[in-house]
Order: structure tokens, then sequence, then C-alpha cells
């Protein structure tokens, strides 16, 4: 079995990697749509998960490409399933449309992917482990997160990246409040928000998703100083990152 992942924030391709590794599953890891189409003219794949909103070529992007291909060459159609930190009433349609099968929500947990595995693979992923705990609403210590993840060298290449991507994405939104730039805005709050999710910090994740839609709705200059408090609280929690 084959696995095709295609994801923007690292950290994220690191844990699916790491999932489908303990699974036994074959797997390719790439950064946006477009370097998913390309492996997908490559090889065979039995399986894709995409995140929606990649550069360059999103995840909606990806999937109707893939449709198109599988038309062109007479293939079988391989499952697409659609990886997203917020799931908005018109999404199921748009993943719909664009030719997905399902959806994962982030954070993810190693038994909602053995679910997702489970269905919509020609056959079960093998002998899984008993679903892994989600990580709590306090911050998480070094040993919450390796009791999530289930590995301590997990963890430190999810911190790593993590912290070294959300940095440069807080910096990118305060030049985005700065220069009044919503829609640049906009995009580093949601991968802002993938990261929070992804360590199940549920108080910066409720305040990240309440300002993107009062900056989707008002726009930046309206939200100067929540966005402004947004970044102070992300350098705290980024600084207890470092620490662990």
């Amino acid at each position: 079995m084959m696995v095709l992942v295609a994801d923007d924030h690292s950290a994220y391709r690191v844990l699916l990697g790491w999932f489908l590794q303990k699974l036994g599953l074959g797997h390719e890891l790439v950064a946006d749509g477009g370097e998913g189409l390309v492996a997908i003219t490559r090889r065979h794949f039995d399986l894709v998960i995409s995140d929606c909103h990649m550069p360059r070529m999103d995840g909606y992007a990806l999937a109707r490409a893939i449709r198109l291909h599988e038309q062109g060459h007479a293939h079988r159609r391989v499952p697409i399933i659609a990886l997203t930190a917020n799931l908005q009433p018109d999404d199921p349609q748009r993943c719909r449309d664009a030719g997905m099968d399902g959806w994962l929500l982030k954070p993810l947990t190693f038994a909602q992917v053995c679910d997702v595995l489970g269905r919509w693979l020609p056959g079960p992923p093998g002998e899984v482990s008993p679903a892994l705990p989600r990580a709590s609403t306090h911050w998480p210590t070094r040993v919450d997160m390796i009791q999530t993840f289930g590995s301590e060298r997990v963890v430190n290449q999810m911190l790593d990246s993590l912290l070294r991507e959300a940095r440069m994405d807080c910096a990118a939104l305060a030049d985005a409040r700065i220069t009044l730039n919503t829609q640049l805005a906009l995009g580093r709050l949601h991968r802002l928000l993938g990261s929070l999710a992804f360590l199940g910090c549920d108080d910066l994740e409720s305040q990240g998703g309440s300002l993107i839609e009062q900056v989707r709705i008002h726009g930046v200059q309206a939200n100067l100083g929540r966005l402004e408090v947004f970044e102070h609280d992300l350098k705290l929690y980024f600084a207890y990152l470092s620490t662990l």
C-alpha cells in the first residue's frame, strides 16, 4: 500500500509520516499540490491525504487535477482525503465538488488516521495500536507530547520544525498588521492555527479562530489591537516551547 501526503506544514508531514510508518504503510510526503501532482504521474498510490490550503496549488486544485489525470489515462479512482483545521459549513460540499471523498480534522490523532485508512484503503492497514490520547487543554509538557505522539525522536523533529515555521509565520503576521494586508494576515493566521491545533493549545487556538473570523469580516485595521495581543501571546508560547 502507498499513501501520498501533501501538506505545506512540515510538522504535519512528520506526524503523518510517523503514523504511516508505524502501520507499515509505504508513503511519500510532499509540500504542496504541484509536487503532489508530479508524484501522482510517477507512481500509483492507494490513498491521497491533502491539506486544503497550500501555496501555489491547494488541496482542492490538486484533487481536481488528479481526477482529470485519472480520466485521461483510464486509471482507477484513488480516494482523496481532505486535511483541514477548521471545517466550515460549506467545506464538505466544496470537498465533494473538487472530487474529494472524506476529511481529517486537525489536530490529528493516531486513532483518526487509523479510522480513515481502515475505511478508504483496499484492505485493513494491519494491526493498530490503541488510540493515542489527545493533548490536554493546558500547555503540553515534554512528557505529554511523548505520550501523545509515541516517540521522543518524532517530538524533537516536530518541535524544531514547528517553532521555526511558527516564528516565521508570526513575523509575517506582524508585517501584515503593519501594512494592513488582510489576505496576508488571514493566510498566516490559518498556518498559525494549524500549529496551535497540532499541539492541542486550546486557548490560543480558540483565540486565533475567533481572530480569523473578525479579520475576514472587518479587515486588519479594525483588529489591530487584537492582533497585537495575539502576537504577544504567541511569542510567550513559543518561548515556553523552546524550553521543552
